[in-house]
């Protein structure tokens, strides 16, 4: 079995895990994005993206309530749905989803790194500082869960500072203007569904709270503290994300944000500061995500090992010393790495957005039809949240479909694959 600590990770240290994965891919990486997809009132994109993540949040959280567990999401889908086919498809849908988002994390850092020195975002040097990212976190992985809430909360604590003076500054340099951006020459020709496409892109951004439920038991007094540290952790991210979102838009034209999509916080800072304010928050965009791949990692590397432990997916030692939890460590490790290689920052993000939503939906669904009793949950909640995501998820696949269908088939062959997989290997096992 893998090495599981009970009670070893606070409140601080869990809200810290929360807001390290949230903050990091976030705004960094989606905000241009966004913005692309929603134009001139894209910071209230990240609004409907909270409330929507917020109704999601819900499941979760009563689930935690009912089941803590360090393998927080897989656990959630044995209790719902058994140990199945769809207990290991959506699982494994909800582990690559986090694997996808350290990618996405590993190449933001590379972008905006690169910044420093002037580089284009499209250099083949983006690719090799995300690796080298993903190398650190999984050193600093091996350390610990004491030495990670310890790094990640102080990480989260640096940048959540350094990014609300930013934001300020920047609202300051604007005359503290909360009006639309302008829209720039060549604006982008939006329709209903970009804009839903939109919400489904900020979703990503608050993702991060499933990192702290896939700690479960580890933290202290999980019943208490899963569900105040996955609201606080939301609500923090999303002060954050408006804050920038408007400075951006008083900085910047919608052309300009999406010319600049893969460093436009960087670029938000030139008009008003110079140099110096590209470097701060380059600096910032560092340190955030380094805290935002540790804890990613540190989450799905546990929830695999559950999995593992359960039989549930397959593994192989393949000569490696120490326990399951550091082998599947080394996988979630290699899988990051291919992605950041292979994938710019906009496909990695569009994968992410649909295994994510069709692994939500199944677990609020197994909530409305098979638990609401056991774990309490308000079925109005629960089906809010579903429609919600099947809403989101068919706008964002219809925009994708028109602006790069094979992304899409890409993102549908990799959840076809992990279902029929899984069908393979849990009948090899009977």
């Amino acid at each position: 079995m893998s090495d599981y600590k009970k009670n070893s990770i606070t409140l601080t240290g869990a809200v810290g895990l929360g807001t390290g994965v949230m903050i990091s891919a976030g705004i960094f990486a989606l905000l241009g994005q966004v913005a692309e997809l929603s134009g001139a009132w894209f910071p209230l994109m990240f609004i409907a993206g909270g409330i929507a993540t917020s109704f999601s949040a819900y499941s979760y959280i009563k689930m935690s309530n009912e089941y803590p567990s360090a393998g927080g999401i897989g656990m959630f889908l044995v209790k719902v749905y058994g140990e199945t086919t769809i207990t290991a498809g959506a699982a494994l849908l909800m582990a690559l989803s986090m694997v996808i988002n350290q990618s996405l994390v590993a190449r933001t850092f590379g972008t905006y790194t690169l910044q420093l020195f002037g580089t284009d975002s499209g250099s083949w040097l983006v690719p090799v500082l995300g690796v080298g990212l993903l190398t650190t976190a999984f050193l600093i992985n091996i350390a610990g869960n004491s030495f990670i809430q310890t790094f990640t909360s102080i990480m989260s604590l640096l940048k959540i500072v350094g990014l609300s003076i930013f934001a300020i500054a920047g609202l300051w340099a604007a005359g503290f203007s909360f009006e639309a951006a302008e829209p720039g020459g060549n604006p982008p020709e939006l329709s209903p569904a970009s804009y839903i496409a939109a919400i489904a892109l900020t979703i990503l951004a608050f993702k991060g709270f499933t990192t702290i439920t896939n700690s479960g038991s580890e933290i202290k007094e999980p019943k208490k503290n899963v569900g105040r540290a996955i609201m606080i952790s939301i609500a923090i991210s999303l002060s954050i994300y408006m804050l920038l979102a408007w400075a951006v838009s008083g900085s910047l034209s919608i052309t300009e944000i999406i010319e600049a999509k893969d460093y436009a916080l960087a670029e938000a800072a030139r008009p008003a500061f110079g140099d110096l304010g590209v470097w701060f928050t380059v600096i910032i965009a560092i340190l955030a995500t380094v805290s935002g791949i540790i804890a990613s990692v540190f989450a799905v590397s546990r929830m695999l090992a559950m999995l593992t432990d359960m039989k549930l997916i397959p593994h192989k030692h393949f000569g490696m010393p120490g326990d399951i939890q550091k082998h599947t460590l080394v996988y979630t490790i290699v899988f990051a790495m291919a992605l950041t290689i292979l994938f710019d920052l906009s496909r990695i993000a569009a994968i992410g957005v649909i295994l994510y939503l069709v692994m939500d939906m199944i677990i609020h669904w197994g909530v409305l039809k098979k638990l609401k009793g056991k774990v309490q949950a308000n079925r109005g909640i629960v089906t809010a949240a579903l429609i919600i995501d099947a809403v989101v998820l068919g706008a964002f696949v219809w925009v994708k479909l028109q602006q790069d269908w094979l992304i899409v088939v890409v993102a549908v062959v990799i959840t076809a694959i992990t279902f029929v997989g899984e069908r393979f290997f849990l009948k090899a096992e009977d």
